[in-house]
């Protein structure tokens, strides 16, 4: 990551990404700090912290923003993200979660005038 990602963990995202989080969130949280820069350099990530820490987040932020706004890959390229769930209840939890992201992402987008 860059210097100027080093000072800002948001600054790697697309600015409607950006836009989302910090209209909703504020500012990140640790394990977000902490967990983007090895995420982004798509490395194997493990984050431990408590309910409620921004852990969904943190793990999809970087999916999210890629699916959004990177180039369609080429064909037979075109899985940009896999999710593999211990629990079915848990896929639905973290689908149901980045609901609000999906939508909030894609309004700054618009208002933004980006595709």
């Amino acid at each position: 990551m860059s210097s100027r990602g080093d000072s800002d963990p948001l600054a790697p995202f697309h600015p409607a990404v950006r836009q989302w989080f910090t209209g909703a969130f504020g500012a990140p949280t640790r394990p977000q700090i902490l967990g983007w820069p090895a995420i982004a350099r798509g490395e194997s990530t493990l984050i431990l912290s408590p309910t409620g820490s921004g852990k969904t987040l943190a793990a999809f932020l970087w999916s999210l923003d890629r699916v959004m706004f990177a180039p369609v890959p080429e064909r037979g390229r075109a899985c940009r993200v896999l999710y593999v769930s211990p629990l079915k209840a848990l896929a639905v939890d973290v689908e149901r979660n980045l609901r609000a992201p999906l939508a909030g992402i894609a309004r700054a987008a618009a208002a933004r005038g980006d595709q």
